[in-house]
């Protein structure tokens, strides 16, 4: 059976009612978290961007559940040393119970320092070095690295946990996913991503975790949780390099009226039909993933959480 977790969406919902969700996860049987880690929102409808690493402190005191970052970008508005701290201290509040998932990031959170942002291919050779520099520091002691776009200077981490952290690349194509199969611990991605599973599996991959997740807005008003997830959410449906390249929430949401709400209705699953959301958690199942994570985004908090506890969860217990 797969693990289901539950997704903290750090660009939606402010630190305290995160750790509120964190809480209703936990009592309705949820069994580890997802969150995310932005400067900003994707448009300004989301409205909130906490700093994710204040908030994992606040979950590690009101929760017992295992966390996940999906994902950190390491390599431009923060650099790995400082992730590398960041990572070694949540590891040592959840005693154990953190997995740091990294990524190549978006301009939209990596432009904010005033720095130009690569291409694809550079970028994975930063995120390569980046886990390399924080492996590196967590193994101890004192480190110095000179590298092609990284400098350490005798530094130690002196807050450390008993075991390594381990670290999970993120992926959406067939190059990501061979660099996270050779270099990462597991594979997180988005939605039921079978061919990316399979490259990542094929390239080395092996039976390491993969982590994936998707949003739901429950709601017993179908149509009204379209029309939501449609203006909170409709970025997820902008096609190619979008999502990467662009710089501003307001450039998301000026992109995102091209998208029709037919099309955020075919990737959301909308609705408080259990079926069809249970029908989700199968899909990723069948395409491989051993984690699954489910992010409400809808208002009604409540009957989400309900719904999952009574009627989707023990589907797959």
């Amino acid at each position: 059976m797969p693990t289901i977790g539950y997704f903290l969406s750090c660009e939606q919902y402010g630190p305290k009612e995160l750790v509120a969700q964190a809480r209703a996860a936990q009592d309705a049987g949820f069994e580890r978290l997802w969150i995310s880690d932005h400067f900003h929102p994707w448009n300004d409808e989301q409205g909130e961007s906490p700093f994710v690493w204040s908030v994992i402190g606040a979950l590690s005191e009101a929760v017992d559940l295992p966390i996940t970052t999906a994902v950190t970008c390491p390599t431009i508005r923060i650099h790995p040393a400082v992730v590398a701290q960041a990572a070694a201290t949540a590891a040592v509040q959840l005693d154990g119970r953190f997995v740091l998932g990294v990524g190549s990031g978006e301009a939209l959170n990596e432009h904010v320092l005033g720095d130009p942002w690569p291409p694809v291919g550079q970028r994975l050779e930063m995120l390569e070095e980046a886990i390399e520099v924080i492996r590196l520091l967590h193994r101890g002691g004192e480190v110095s690295h000179r590298g092609a776009y990284y400098e350490v200077a005798e530094a130690r981490i002196y807050t450390m946990p008993t075991e390594p952290v381990p670290i999970y690349v993120s992926a959406f194509g067939p190059q990501a996913a061979q660099l996270a199969a050779r270099i990462g611990d597991g594979l997180c991605t988005v939605g039921p991503q079978a061919d990316v599973i399979a490259a990542f599996r094929g390239a080395g991959g092996g039976d390491k975790p993969v982590q994936t997740g998707f949003k739901v807005c429950w709601d017993a008003d179908e149509a009204a949780a379209v029309t939501r997830a449609h203006r909170l959410w409709a970025n997820d449906a902008l096609p190619g390099q979008l999502a990467q390249t662009m710089p501003r929430p307001k450039d998301f949401e000026a992109a995102m009226n091209l998208v029709p709400e037919a099309d955020v209705a075919a990737s959301i699953v909308c609705g408080a039909d259990p079926k069809r959301h249970a029908d989700q958690v199968r899909a990723c199942v069948d395409a491989g993933a051993d984690e699954i994570y489910v992010q409400q985004v809808g208002a009604d908090m409540h009957g989400f959480f309900r719904g999952w506890a009574e009627e989707v969860l023990p589907l797959f217990r």
